[in-house]
């Protein structure tokens, strides 16, 4: 798996980067093809009109511009006559635009100017057209010399002129052409990179299953292991003639193999209650408990592994309301594995000291456990409610245990609806502070 791992994560990310570099090439391409092929269209259209302007008309001087051109033009402009003299803006614009609707440009606006090199300088644009004349980086111009075909009869007369067109904000337009292509490659890879993603996080989710497995196997097998010794150990010393003959030692080594069944049964009690937690099949018995008395209890009960480490417990139970909604059994338990944890995690070379406190915050009991023991790092205490997580000491097994406890307490505490909260330094100690409703 150590191996297998790394090479599947990175020939999905070859193969993503790859799918993102090709899309990427393809969407350039694109670009370039649509712009060559505007700018195509663009000059073909521009070209169109550019000979229908220049389309040797009859009636030239007709009695509806008779009369303009004798007092707008000068002799020599009606012997030459001009597009810029025979159309009006109007119907250039009606000329280029109806091109540029042939050539598949249907919805791209433009501008335009037809100019002449003559003396007089005359010239027709647009209202913009030199607005955007100026920027040709982000425009196309497309300018067409105005001469008449072969033979017909201006070919002789006209003035040198120039259509000019302009189709500004050319990148707009073919982002507009490749909008929908760049949409589905930019969906299509946020769909392909999620699912990159979650299939890493599966590996790792996995991989990770497989260490906690793993370790949930050593801890277990080394959990039954000391008291199935002793046990055994127990069992061999009373086969001895002697113990047999003294009734202090029988009872003494009768009361080791109970306490070790009794050690073995917790073990087991605490891996089925996991068991039915993850099948969600624990049913809570409510009814109006003390915490003040599940306290006093569990210390009753724990007495013996606390004058073991010679531990000093200092009570300050000062909730004015300590009544809440809880299942005994389950709230005993709770209580019981943070004291433990207590008890685990303590400093050799330290007395112990465990301060609980109790105290009512609005309509809430709130349980405070502190402990001067051994503490736990930042990464350790974001993970401490995972299931089956222990903080890693090596091969040493000096804390026994199955990562199970603190899982379980967070898990009623919230079947209590109520929260907990983690505080801890390194080398210093611990604080968990519970909070419960108060039963109405």
């Amino acid at each position: 798996m150590k191996r297998v791992f790394p090479s599947i994560t990175i020939l999905i990310l070859l193969s993503l980067l790859g799918l993102i570099f090709f899309q990427a090439l393809w969407l350039k391409t694109a670009r370039v093809t649509k712009e060559k092929q505007l700018k195509e269209n663009i000059f073909l259209a521009t070209t169109e009109a550019a000979e229908k302007l220049m389309e040797d008309k009859t009636g030239f001087f007709s009695k509806d511009n008779h009369a303009d051109l004798l007092f707008k033009s000068s002799k020599l402009d009606i012997l030459r006559p001009s597009v810029i003299h025979r159309f009006t803006k109007d119907e250039i614009y009606a000329i280029i635009r109806n091109s540029m609707d042939k050539h598949f440009l249907e919805n791209i606006s433009f501008e335009f100017a037809v100019s002449d090199n003559s003396l007089t300088g005359d010239q027709v644009q647009s209202d913009n057209f030199f607005n955007f004349f100026i920027d040709s980086t982000h425009n196309t111009n497309v300018a067409i010399p105005l001469e008449p075909t072969m033979g017909s009869s201006l070919s002789a007369l006209n003035k040198e002129e120039f259509l000019v067109v302009i189709v500004p904000h050319q990148d707009t337009i073919i982002f507009k052409e490749i909008f929908w292509f760049l949409l589905g490659a930019i969906l299509f890879t946020i769909i392909i990179t999620t699912a990159f993603f979650l299939t890493i996080r599966a590996l790792l989710k996995q991989k990770k299953l497989s260490e906690i497995k793993s370790d949930f196997i050593n801890n277990m097998t080394h959990e039954f292991k000391t008291p199935l010794a002793t046990i055994s150990l127990a069992v061999d010393a009373l086969k001895n003639e002697k113990v047999i003959a003294d009734s202090e030692k029988s009872n003494y080594f009768t009361r080791i193999i109970k306490e070790e069944n009794k050690r073995m049964n917790k073990q087991v009690e605490t891996i089925l209650q996991a068991a039915l937690l993850d099948k969600q099949e624990i049913q809570l018995n409510l009814k109006k408990i003390s915490t003040h008395d599940i306290i006093k209890q569990t210390i009753n009960t724990m007495a013996l592994a606390l004058e073991e480490k010679n531990a000093q417990i200092e009570l300050a139970l000062d909730a004015t309301n300590d009544m809440i909604m809880a299942d005994e059994v389950h709230f005993v338990n709770l209580i019981n594995n943070l004291l433990d944890n207590s008890v685990k995690y303590s400093k050799e070379a330290e007395k112990l000291v465990i301060k609980i406190s109790t105290s009512t915050i609005g309509h809430r009991v709130c349980i405070k456990i502190e402990d001067n023991g051994i503490g736990m790092s930042k990464e350790t205490l974001s993970r401490i409610f995972e299931k089956f997580y222990r903080a890693h000491t090596g091969n040493i097994h000096n804390v026994k245990g199955f990562g199970l406890g603190l899982s379980y307490v967070k898990t009623m505490v919230d079947a209590h609806k109520g929260t907990i909260k983690a505080e801890s330094l390194l080398g210093k100690g611990s604080c968990l502070t519970i909070c419960i409703p108060m039963a109405k």
